[in-house]
């Protein structure tokens, strides 16, 4: 019987899994490189912390978690930053992209680039910020935009896109 071998299902179910978790880890470990650098390996500041809870929550090894912070606090520490891309999706909504990268040029390009295909554009700098408030965990909205199905369904594909690229980390909107 052909195609009916367990291993093949068992394997591709795998496969998908792992890529999947691979690439999470991997933003994580980004993330928490970056902010051990900031603390200066301080393992008790609040930023540091969160995002350790964040990658324990999503059952990232200790050793990479701890790896990751020995990378940031390193004097050699490679040159990952973090940067903010602001633009405005359908209805009105504000969208804030989080980036982590080696390379602030490429990526600026690469997103620039990116919301053109979608028929958006980079909003000025503090633009769109206005509609959220920083915290720990990220950024929340500070009031919501409703937005009618049509609006909503374009945004989701719009959130996806963007997510899908390698450097960026988050994607807040204030969209209801």
């Amino acid at each position: 019987m052909a195609g009916h071998s367990k291993w093949a299902q068992i394997k591709r179910q795998k496969g998908a899994n792992d890529m999947a978790r691979s690439a999470a880890f991997g933003k994580l470990a980004r993330r928490i490189t970056v902010e051990a650098k900031k603390a200066g390996g301080d393992v008790s500041a609040a930023t540091l912390r969160a995002v350790v809870e964040k990658a324990r929550s999503a059952n990232m090894p200790k050793e990479n978690i701890e790896r990751a912070i020995a990378k940031g606090a390193s004097p050699d520490a490679s040159a990952l930053e973090a940067i903010t891309y602001e633009t405005y999706g359908p209805g009105g909504s504000a969208i804030i992209i989080e980036a982590l990268t080696d390379s602030r040029n490429r990526t600026a390009q690469e997103i620039k680039h990116l919301l053109g295909e979608l028929g958006l554009t980079l909003a000025a700098p503090g633009s769109a910020l206005w509609a959220f408030e920083k915290t720990a965990e990220g950024y929340t909205p500070k009031n919501t935009v409703p937005l009618s199905e049509e609006d909503d369904a374009k945004l989701m594909q719009i959130l996806e896109k963007i997510d899908a690229h390698d450097d960026v980390e988050e994607v807040y909107t204030n969209a209801e």
